[in-house]
């Protein structure tokens, strides 16, 4: 049966970050995924997770000013900026105890796409070695461009280019269906492709980012019994807006164990 992990950037919007954990616990969530969540010490992140027992995953490396909105990972010029980004990022996941660290690419122009690749993986190189060190894994995002405009990484197959490029083990692909379904469609043939190069999988409806369930172009029973099919281990980001109370719109969640009160 899929498992899945609740996206507190986006779930329980009506509470604070830390209060989110302990919605997130009692509505039978076990495990959970974090933004950029550096306006709160890491401490208070790692009380949140150990007193609702919950298993944390990936956290996004910060958002910057300065054209660093979406990142600064594939940004010409801004390698050191990448460096303490990565490492606050890095610090966060080891005193909470993440799994794992999303490394947000950036918003790059066309004609700077060429160098932006080169950046993109050389900076990957670097990090993935002090990850592996600490027995995490990063994760790169293909994001669609109607969400993100100028967004560097869109595709999956440019993902597993990058991957290759790289040539580090732990450096895998995070495969939001969402995303997926808006750039190229056929999402279960490309699940089943890049399957080795996966690290996390994560869901919303389509066209809108509301919940996975009835109301969306993607059937999802039939996609989480695919990832079934395929044997993943990993867990299912839920990440999506609530289209009201969180809470009230879980019942796609209620087969596969999350259950509120």
């Amino acid at each position: 049966m899929p498992r899945f992990s609740a996206h507190v950037g986006y779930l329980f919007p009506d509470r604070s970050l830390v209060e989110r954990f302990d919605a997130v616990a009692r509505c039978g969530f076990k495990a959970v995924d974090m933004p950029a969540p550096y306006e709160v010490p890491a401490a208070a992140l790692k009380d949140a997770v150990a007193r609702n027992g919950l298993t944390p995953l990936g956290l996004n490396t910060p958002r910057q000013g300065n054209g660093g909105s979406h990142g600064l990972a594939a940004l010409p010029g801004r390698e050191k900026d990448w460096e303490i980004s990565f490492n606050l990022a890095l610090d966060y996941a080891l005193t909470i105890g993440n799994s794992a660290i999303h490394c947000m690419a950036g918003i790059v122009e066309d004609g700077q796409r060429a160098e932006a690749e080169k950046t993109f993986v050389a900076n990957l190189k670097r990090a993935a070695d002090v990850a592996a060190a600490k027995n995490l894994k990063l994760l790169i995002e293909p994001i669609n461009p109607r969400d993100a405009p100028g967004y560097f990484l869109n595709r999956v197959d440019h993902a597993a280019d990058i991957i290759a490029k790289v040539g580090k083990p732990n450096v895998r692909i995070q495969f939001d269906f969402y995303h997926v379904q808006i750039v190229s469609g056929d999402i279960i043939k490309r699940l089943e492709q890049y399957f080795p190069l996966v690290g996390h999988l994560q869901c919303a409806a389509v066209p809108v980012r509301h919940e996975p369930d009835a109301d969306c172009e993607v059937n999802y029973p039939f996609v989480f019994a695919q990832v079934d099919r395929l044997g993943y281990k990993g867990w299912i980001g839920a990440e999506y807006h609530p289209r009201g109370k969180t809470e009230d719109g879980l019942g796609w969640a209620r087969p596969y164990g999350v259950v509120p009160p």
